[in-house]
């Protein structure tokens, strides 16, 4: 049965009989898909189609499962390479839009991160609140549906998932269908590690030693640098992120001397704020006994006494943290909008509001393609940034550090002879003892990713922050959510314009020459095309049919008995497999034709690259742009 709230949602947003006529089946799975060229019905969905995407999104549940096994699929653009990458989101309220909205911050983040992969997400629809053997079933049944799609997307985890249900996809699909595995599968198990978390002091790091450049600007000219030890910090949510970030600040005040304090945290219950510093020590540990660590702290610290001076500070209003003031704020709760200009949109906290930062290095996803968020986004930066001067480093500059870490599982790929095999997928009990077998071979492999990951995550992260001040020096008027597109965008484009037409073509639909001109015109509507090869005995091709050319046929009378020799064109564009992907969007341009078959250097038909191909895979509408 498909799950009720998307049920209830789907068919409020979709027309009848898109039930019908969009409707696949397998096994029981249901599938509903939607394309780039799916403009209106998108709308209905809540996802506008731009020139990036999306590419792919898909509504599916299993009608088979108790459970009402059922989420979406977002592949949002794949111009970087595939497969595209994003977590999974379990919750009972993702929706189609959401999902999107995350997908497409993935394409930003991955861009950004440099990585050879595209953006995507997934959200299963389903309570946070299910035991432990009806969450791993319904992830379980989840897998089953995705593995559909396993070419196109690796999920990872998010909010509601972790690492262990990413084991769960892998034995059902196999060790490089999913990503931030544990240990044991050669993983590089993001959350535990605190890869996310390492990329947020990385560019705090960064741009402590970049601020000064921001004096330039009229909004900086006062800003006041303090030494790195004597940064504050304040961290709204203190979860896997948030919580990552103090523990790494408290190894670098162990290992180094010198580090930032953290001065204030939130949780769901409620905030901290002490002006002197907490103690993440014992953060820490009352974390390792209980998520929810704000009131447990303020109870246990042994400087509160009745009448003691206000030293430290809890208050069951969390969001009230963001009135504090310290030197830097990281947002690490799950809530894009956690500063507006108005309550419109329910924020942590509105603008006039705010505390003193003179940074915010964004910790959680914030990103959204939705206009109107990009422009309540470019009000509230217009105040913060412009107005008050605290500098905004984006999300997807800076919290990449998990995709990166995630990416090196498919960058550093599993060997061949410890790949699960076939037999295997599906029997947890025999890929367990599969991993025993191969534990120090696995463990190996999980080490040599997590060191390239580390290295990688540093250097492009700091590469960022630099971008992002550079960007900012150069012009006045730009806020810091364009110059971070700007970066993304600029590495879209840069691997796009270094992509060939063997990457992207697709096969093309053939005729042999000497074939009817009514067995060409079949060839076509079999296969949904409007151009066709005509290959000579040795398979060179020696000309091209189009519609068109059989329509012109049919006007004069000249079909009956009539091969596509007498009506196909001899003179083809070509180009070969190693041609640029903008030297075959200026051919077809340039020839003002639709279709651009790819030969070998023998002539022989490998594929071919189509105007409507290019404009659903890839970027060449901005590729033409950097080109004026």
């Amino acid at each position: 049965m498909l799950p009720k709230r998307m049920q209830e949602l789907l068919r409020d947003l979709l027309p009848q009989h898109i039930w019908q006529t969009r409707r696949k089946e397998a096994d029981g799975f249901v599938f509903l898909e939607f394309g780039s060229q799916d403009v209106e019905l998108l709308h209905r969905l809540g996802i506008e189609v731009d020139n990036l995407g999306p590419r792919l999104v898909v509504c599916m549940w299993d009608e088979r499962s108790p459970l009402e096994i059922g989420g979406y699929l977002v592949v949002d653009n794949v111009a970087m390479g595939l497969p595209a990458m994003g977590g999974i989101r379990l919750s009972p309220d993702v929706t189609p839009a959401a999902i999107h909205n995350l997908a497409r911050g993935m394409t930003m983040k991955n861009a950004a991160a440099d990585l050879p992969f595209g953006g995507g997400k997934s959200g299963i629809v389903a309570s946070p609140n299910l035991s432990t053997a009806d969450h791993t079933d319904v992830v379980r049944g989840f897998a089953r549906l995705l593995h559909r799609y396993v070419r196109l997307y690796n999920p990872g985890p998010d909010v509601g998932t972790n690492d262990q249900d990413m084991k769960t996809i892998a034995i059902e699909n196999g060790l490089d269908a999913a990503l931030s595995k544990p240990i044991e599968m050669g993983g590089n198990r993001i959350d535990q590690l605190g890869a996310a978390a390492g990329g947020v002091v990385i560019a705090l790091e960064t741009l402590h030693r970049e601020a000064e450049r921001l004096r330039a600007l009229p909004q900086f000219r006062n800003l006041e640098i303090p030494p790195w030890d004597q940064v504050t910090l304040i961290v709204q949510g203190f979860g896997a992120v948030g919580a990552s970030v103090a523990r790494l600040l408290l190894d670098m005040q162990t290992q180094k001397g010198r580090a930032p304090k953290v001065v204030g945290i939130s949780d769901a219950s409620g905030y901290l704020y002490a002006e002197s510093g907490l103690d993440i020590g014992l953060l820490l540990a009352l974390r390792g006994k209980n998520q929810l660590v704000t009131k447990p702290y303020f109870l246990a610290h042994p400087d509160v006494t009745d009448g003691a001076p206000a030293a430290l500070k809890f208050s069951s209003a969390r969001d009230d943290l963001l009135r504090e003031t310290g030197f830097a704020l990281v947002p690490a709760a799950p809530q894009p909008n956690y500063l507006d200009v108005d309550d419109a949109s329910h924020p942590s906290m509105t603008v006039d509001k705010m505390g003193r930062w003179s940074m915010i290095v964004e910790g959680a996803n914030t990103y959204s393609p939705d206009p109107r968020r990009k422009a309540a986004r470019r009000r509230m930066e217009r105040q913060v940034y412009q107005e008050r001067g605290t500098l905004i480093a984006t999300d997807y500059l800076v919290n990449s550090g998990g995709v990166i870490f995630a990416a090196h599982e498919r960058l550093i790929p599993t060997p061949p002879d410890l790949r699960l095999p076939n037999d295997l997928l599906g029997n947890r009990d025999a890929v367990e003892k599969w991993l025993q077998d191969h534990a120090a071979e696995f463990a190996a492999l999980a080490d040599k990713r997590r060191v390239a990951a580390e290295k990688k995550r540093d250097a492009v992260i700091r590469e960022n922050m630099v971008q992002l001040v550079d960007g900012l020096a150069a012009d006045d008027d730009a806020l810091p959510c364009q110059i971070a597109e700007r970066i993304s965008i600029n590495r879209i484009v840069h691997r796009e314009s270094h992509r060939v037409a063997s990457e992207i073509m697709v096969e093309m639909a053939t005729a042999p020459l000497g074939g009817s001109v009514q067995e060409a015109a079949q060839t076509l509507v079999e296969k949904n095309t409007d151009i066709l090869s005509v290959l000579a005995p040795d398979g060179r091709v020696v000309g091209v049919v189009t519609d068109w050319d059989i329509t012109r046929a049919a006007s004069c009378g000249e079909l009956a008995g009539a091969k596509v020799d007498a009506i196909m064109s001899r003179d083809v564009i070509t180009c070969a497999p190693t041609a640029s992907i903008l030297d075959a969007v200026l051919k077809l341009e340039q020839h003002d034709i639709s279709a651009l078959p790819v030969l070998s250097a023998e002539g022989q038909l490998l594929g071919v690259i189509t105007a409507n191909l290019l404009a659903t895979r890839t970027l060449y509408r901005l590729l033409l742009g950097e080109q004026g």
